[in-house]
């Protein structure tokens, strides 16, 4: 499988959908499926029998998983971007990087 350009705790913007031009930070990454869940963005509201968490039941409102395609990595200057990947100098090994600012991405 080819490697992803998000990761668990980057800063993404959401580019398409109903959600177009939200941000928050990525709390899950489901690579089978090629699908993010993501702080706050994508809600659904969710019916729930009663049970241990909730003991009520009810309508709970939660992320539900979000296309990769439809996501830019927000750089440490702030704005939405491409990644790529490139071999550090220092270690030798791939990091990501900005494609707009040429920063690397954590």
């Amino acid at each position: 499988m080819a490697k992803l350009h998000i990761k668990k705790g980057d800063n993404v913007m959401v580019i398409a959908g109903n959600d177009k031009g939200r941000s928050g930070k990525v709390l899950e990454v489901i690579a089978e499926k090629n699908r993010a869940i993501v702080e706050g963005v994508n809600m659904i509201a969710k019916h729930t029998k009663p049970n241990a968490d909730y003991p009520n039941g009810g309508i709970i409102k939660k992320e539900a998983p979000i296309h990769l395609s439809n996501l830019k990595v927000i750089d440490p200057s702030g704005n939405p971007t491409r990644v790529g990947r490139k071999l550090d100098e220092k270690t030798g090994k791939s990091v990501r990087y900005s494609k707009k600012s040429g920063e690397v991405i954590k």
